[in-house]
């Protein structure tokens, strides 16, 4: 026999929950954590997007900024043997992380790979070189 399942992991989740349908959901949470590493010569992002699909990830680089943006779209369906429902949840959303990966950095430098909900990015340093000074001098007759 299939109980319903009104109430989440226990009671309690949903008595604590945030009101009203609250975009901040407790199993959200470990969506887009970022580790940085620094390589040396390069940097890692490691990012977790656990749910998203490959298709459903980009990355974006424009005017020295890094966008990833993941979106995922889901729905648990439950229902008794005669198909009455018991539960019925959707949800669909979208999230991006910006970071600054500096004006020399090109799109073709980055290195991206995406296996098993964690998407691994190899950025390459490109710090600014300071401008030499040039003198002019006036040329005198």
């Amino acid at each position: 026999m299939l109980m319903p399942s009104i109430f989440g992991e226990n009671l309690i989740d949903n008595f604590f929950d945030l009101p009203f349908n609250s975009t901040y959901r407790r199993e959200d949470c470990e969506l887009m954590k970022t580790d940085i590493r620094d390589l040396g010569e390069d940097y890692e992002i490691i990012m977790n997007l656990p749910g998203v699909k490959k298709e459903n990830v980009r990355a974006e680089l424009k005017d020295g900024y890094l966008t990833i943006q993941a979106t995922t779209n889901s729905a648990k369906d439950e229902q008794d043997a005669k198909g009455r429902y018991i539960r019925r949840e959707r949800y669909s959303g979208s999230c991006s992380r910006n970071f600054y990966v500096g004006e020399g950095v090109k799109q073709e430098d980055i290195k991206a790979r995406f296996e098993d909900g964690t998407l691994k990015l190899m950025i390459p340093k490109k710090e600014k070189k300071p401008e030499v000074e040039q003198k002019k001098y006036i040329t005198i007759e």
